[in-house]
């Protein structure tokens, strides 16, 4: 057992100190996802913490509180993030393939270039989030929040969103190509007037 700091992403300060299963000499990634789940037995607070690069793949993060975290470039592939706090959190180019993350609260989050593919985002609260240049493809979106939502450049192909709220997004050069929009809102959205080549509403 080593012990291992995970500090607050703003001040640099020690937030908690975790209780490690692991040799001193492993990567940073390995240590700081050993410690989060550390930290989520020991009800350690992890918000506004500085979670770069984790490796959390297959973590069970159920309800999680990291509001404000920093998760840039983290591993989180196949995680269960169900019902998750990450307001505002910074998932930069994290690695968000197959997780879970039904009902989770993503609202403010940055997951520009974040890799969604067939994510489950059903419920999820994706309102004001920045999701530009995200590969979401085959991701289920149905009835997710995505108001006001940048999702510029994104990957949509296939992605489900049906009654999705899309009210105020930017789609400005999305691909939408085979994606289900049925009873999706789309009221005031960018980028909606250019026909079935961008927006496809599947008849399924």
């Amino acid at each position: 057992m080593i012990k291992f700091d995970i500090t607050n992403r703003w001040t640099g300060d020690v937030q908690f100190t975790a209780e490690i299963d692991c040799d001193e000499n492993a990567v940073r990634s390995l240590k700081i996802g050993l410690a989060v789940k550390w930290g989520l037995k020991n009800d350690a607070d992890l918000r506004d913490a500085d979670l770069r690069d984790a490796d959390l793949r297959d973590a069970d993060l159920r309800g999680a509180d990291l509001r404000d975290a920093d998760l840039r470039n983290a591993d989180l592939w196949n995680a269960d993030l169900r019902d998750a706090d990450l307001r505002s959190a910074n998932l930069r180019s994290a690695n968000l393939r197959d997780a879970d993350l039904r009902n989770a609260n993503l609202r403010n989050a940055n997951l520009r270039n974040a890799n969604l593919r067939n994510a489950d985002l059903r419920s999820a609260n994706l309102r004001d989030a920045d999701l530009r240049n995200a590969n979401l493809r085959n991701a289920n979106l149905r009835n997710a929040n995505l108001r006001s939502a940048d999702l510029r450049d994104a990957d949509l192909r296939s992605a489900d969103l049906r009654s999705a709220n899309l009210r105020d997004a930017d789609l400005r050069n999305a691909d939408l190509r085979s994606a289900n929009l049925r009873d999706a809102d789309l009221r005031n959205a960018k980028n909606c007037s250019y026909g079935p080549a961008i927006i496809y509403i599947s008849s399924d």
